[in-house]
């Protein structure tokens, strides 16, 4: 039997199998979460931008190559997407049973850091040099390998069905396992990521059921904690002046109040649309230092105004939106637990990086998910992007 024009049925009907089953009601495309899909990548492209606009002219740091990390950013953003599809192939289910060997993994390399292996950049031993002008920050990967060993240790009785809520001796192990790698990257010291890491600890317990004693009581010892890193000198000089400079913007506006004085100025000359790309005064001459990476928001305020920056902000949100959905929509505790880890890492460092830019909030080093230029960041936002994905997937499909 021939199909119209001559062409075979036998020609045409893998070809229909094949679209059948990616257009299908259970398959993966139409059960991914777009919204959240596409607006990371719309995060990821402005970024690119913005990255583009604050390094094209630096000679200093783009070798005389105008386009070096608007390609750097993008490959950056390639590979990130191809983790998330090997994280959405594999599962976070099966990604369960290997989270005790990421953990290891994990804790090597942030040990790796404290030997001759490990780097300094912009202040922070937190880095281990690869070669070719690549660089690796450990840190980042283990705020994923804290929210699944928690998840992992929390959900595990409650998913089996023998607890309703998990007891306290297990709430004890989960809280020792997120110490201990928040304890050697304080070594480093990296205090804004053991911040982040603090709050996703926070949002795992609020989300397992935990008892409120342990919240509260953990709250407790991050005061108690904060006072003792100070008291004990753990802090390095430049971090004492940071919070310093955030408690008193006036204190040394040439000096350590430098930044966040510079990065007001850049958002505030922006308006309501904006000087326009690659026409800032301030991110052409130059004047915000680290404009690439912590402090990218500037460009946006700066030549995109108030509508550009607010887009951003509403991106973010919708990730946020989507990703409590996820959560509250799964059947599992394990997976609510990993969302809740998720979207309390997001929010933070979200609120984090573009509060201090905006002088609310202290300056800790800490990248714009999706925005900042950085490939050890960008691999791990979409690593966690692969995770809620998953989570979606993965659960069971309604009438």
């Amino acid at each position: 039997m021939t199909a119209p024009h001559g062409f075979s049925v036998s020609r045409y009907a893998p070809e229909r199998g094949t679209l059948a089953r990616l257009t299908a009601r259970d398959s993966v495309l139409r059960r991914l979460d777009w919204p959240i899909l596409l607006s990371a990548l719309a995060l990821s492209g402005v970024g690119s931008l913005l990255v583009w606009s604050a390094t094209r002219g630096r000679t200093e740091l783009n070798q005389g190559d105008p386009y070096y990390f608007l390609l750097r950013h993008l490959l950056n953003t390639g590979i990130g997407l191809a983790l998330m599809i090997g994280t959405i192939w594999l599962g976070h289910r099966t990604l369960r049973g290997a989270v005790p060997i990421l953990y290891g993994l994990s804790i090597v390399l942030i040990l790796a850091v404290l030997t001759p292996l490990g780097a300094t950049i912009n202040g922070a031993h937190a880095w281990i040099v690869i070669g070719g002008g690549f660089s690796l920050q450990p840190s980042e990967f283990v705020k994923i390998t804290i929210i699944l060993i928690m998840a992992m240790l929390l959900a595990a009785k409650v998913d089996a069905g023998d607890q309703l809520h998990p007891d306290h001796r297990t709430v004890a192990k989960a809280l020792a396992l997120a110490a201990l790698p928040m304890g050697i990257v304080m070594l480093m010291p990296d205090l804004g990521s053991v911040m982040v890491m603090a709050v996703i600890v926070l949002g795992v317990l609020l989300a397992s059921g935990a008892s409120n004693r342990w919240v509260l009581g953990l709250i407790g010892a991050g005061v108690v904690g904060a006072f003792l890193v100070t008291a004990l000198g753990m802090l390095d000089e430049y971090q004492i002046n940071r919070f310093a400079a955030f408690a008193n913007p006036d204190l040394d506006p040439a000096g350590v109040g430098y930044n966040t004085n510079q990065a007001r100025i850049a958002i505030g000359s922006g308006g309501l649309l904006g000087a326009g790309l690659f026409k800032g005064s301030q991110t052409t001459g130059q004047f915000v230092p680290e404009q690439q990476t912590d402090f990218v928001f500037t460009v946006a305020g700066e030549e995109l105004g108030f509508v550009g920056a607010g887009l951003i902000l509403v991106l973010l949100g919708v990730i946020l939106w989507r990703s409590c959905r996820i959560a509250r929509e799964t059947t599992e505790l394990y997976g609510t637990i990993v969302a809740a880890g998720i979207i309390a890492w997001f929010a933070f460092q979200s609120f984090e990086n573009i509060g201090m830019t905006l002088g609310i909030m202290p300056v800790a080093g800490l990248p714009l998910p999706f925005v900042s230029y950085g490939g050890s960041s960008m691999f791990a936002v979409w690593v966690a992007i692969g995770l809620l994905q998953s989570i979606r997937v993965q659960r069971p499909m309604t009438a």
